[in-house]
């Protein structure tokens, strides 16, 4: 065991703490968020980011109810807007703690403190952080996992997209920054830590290279500390991408996301004066998709995790699959196995593509990996992997863009491709398969209470988005009736 294994361990240990003055699962790491942000500040020399009355060494030596007190007027003070860092600012807007015992609050200063934090120091503080992201997420308790996307699969994706120093990378559904902090690493992998760049690129890669939005606070508080201890400044708005807010993020080089899946609650529209092709769709990953178009500088290219729907979904679905293709070059598809997501009935995609220099034509060739048939029942005994995806990136090929050469596998391997005309005479449906789907069988081996739990909650709001769907395509108002039904379930 690593000594960031072993300290996210004893971290995640504290949730007994936590959880005996009623803090709930979901907020578990956003209260020790706090607590380790003043901490870390003070093993990293950064502490002149914050006032000198607030500072870790003056919560700790505190003791009971006057502790306790220090500690709500510090989160309540740091979060106004009067605070000068931004960064700081960000991380405690309306903070407020759940704590109300004073000895569960030193139980846990205390706890923080003895932590090993010279080997947390050489292994990373980032990895540190991360680490107690992953265990949130891998938590079904938590619920962190339905905005977690897996390690493995973003560390893939970033190896084929192949992020470089000067490329602005944009995440319009950050989430806990998975993706930005994945694409900042394998720059820094390739530059000796940045030393190799010159000293100007160097700063614009830490303070404007990575961009992006995310809707929760809570989620963006927890983003907003990932990125810094990465050595990212900021970058990530509180926003909504669908709103105005989504106009104003900048153009990107590459964008690599995961947006959530479902309808907007209510059954409300993406309010962006520049949306013309899902403009009246409440299908939340439908108009992610046009965002990511429409924020793709030319040639610029992206890749996107979309559930099943966005590849046969008919009217809406079909228009934005036809106009996706005619203004970028959609070169590959992987079809995802299922129960890598919390939810874990939901299948799942990965588009990739390059922004076309025209808007007509582009796509030419779709390739598709099934990663999906045959594959065995992924849960909390079989994890997803980094040698799951060997095959598909040897096939996909060391060309970003998708024009490596690729040789098509036939009717019996996972790897084929389709030409433009075979799509038009499928109506633009790109949900292909040809290998037998054996995931009733997979399922089937799962074992885990939590596991099966998970499968068929995913199932059962599987179902609910498409009858969300097929209700607001047939009548104007069919969405907000059936939006309802999903928030009662959820």
């Amino acid at each position: 065991m690593t000594s960031t294994t072993d300290i996210v361990a004893k971290l995640w240990s504290l949730c007994h703490v936590l959880r005996d003055d009623g803090v709930t699962y979901n907020e578990y790491v956003t209260e020790l968020t706090y607590l380790l942000f003043l901490k870390m500040l003070e093993e990293t020399g950064k502490e002149d980011r914050l006032p000198k009355s607030y500072r870790w060494v003056e919560l700790a030596k505190r003791e009971g109810l006057d502790q306790l007190e220090y500690y709500k007027q510090l989160l309540l003070d740091l979060g106004k807007p009067e605070t000068k860092d931004p960064l700081v600012r960000a991380i405690f807007t309306d903070a407020q703690t759940r704590l109300r015992k004073p000895t569960n609050l030193k139980a846990l200063t205390a706890s923080i403190d003895q932590l090993d934090w010279f080997s947390a120091r050489e292994e990373g503080l980032g990895n540190l952080y991360e680490g107690l992201l992953e265990k949130n997420a891998s938590d079904k308790k938590s619920g962190a996992g339905q905005y977690f996307t897996p390690r493995p699969l973003i560390d893939c994706i970033v190896r084929l997209m192949q992020p470089q120093p000067g490329e602005v990378v944009q995440d319009p559904a950050a989430g806990t920054a998975g993706f930005l902090v994945a694409a900042d690493r394998y720059i820094k992998d390739k530059t000796d830590d940045l030393y190799k760049l010159p000293e100007a690129q160097a700063h614009f890669q830490r303070h404007s290279a990575f961009t992006g939005a995310e809707l929760v606070p809570d989620t963006h508080r927890l983003c907003m500390m990932n990125l810094l201890l990465h050595g990212i400044e900021g970058g990530v708005e509180l926003a909504d991408t669908l709103s105005p807010d989504g106009e104003r993020l900048a153009k990107a080089d590459l964008i690599l996301t995961n947006p959530p899946f479902g309808t907007k609650k209510g059954g409300g529209r993406p309010t962006r004066s520049d949306f013309s092709v899902t403009a009246d769709t409440s299908n939340k990953q439908l108009a992610f998709v046009e965002h990511v178009v429409r924020a793709l500088k030319p040639g610029g290219r992206a890749a996107l995790v979309v559930p099943d729907n966005v590849l046969f979904e008919d009217n809406t679905g079909r228009r934005l699959r036809t106009w996706l293709m005619d203004l970028n070059n959609l070169h590959t598809i992987l079809r995802l196995p299922t129960g890598i997501f919390y939810a874990q009935g939901v299948k799942t995609n990965v588009l990739f593509f390059k922004r076309g220099k025209t808007d007509k034509a582009n796509t030419k060739t779709v390739w598709i990996y099934d990663l999906r048939a045959n594959m065995p029942a992924f849960g909390k005994t079989r994890p997803l992997t980094k040698g799951d995806f060997a095959d598909f990136e040897k096939a996909y090929g060391k060309d970003p863009d998708g024009g490596a050469k690729r040789k098509d596998q036939g009717e019996e391997g996972r790897w084929r491709s389709f030409t433009r005309d075979q799509i038009t005479a499928r109506n633009d449906n790109l949900d292909i398969s040809w290998l037998r789907d054996t995931e009733a069988e997979a399922e089937e081996a799962l074992t885990e209470p939590d596991d099966i739990a998970a499968a068929i909650i995913g199932h059962l709001k599987a179902a609910l988005d498409d009858v969300e769907a097929l209700s607001e395509e047939l009548e104007p108002n069919g969405v907000e009736n059936s939006a309802s039904v999903s928030e009662a379930v959820e």
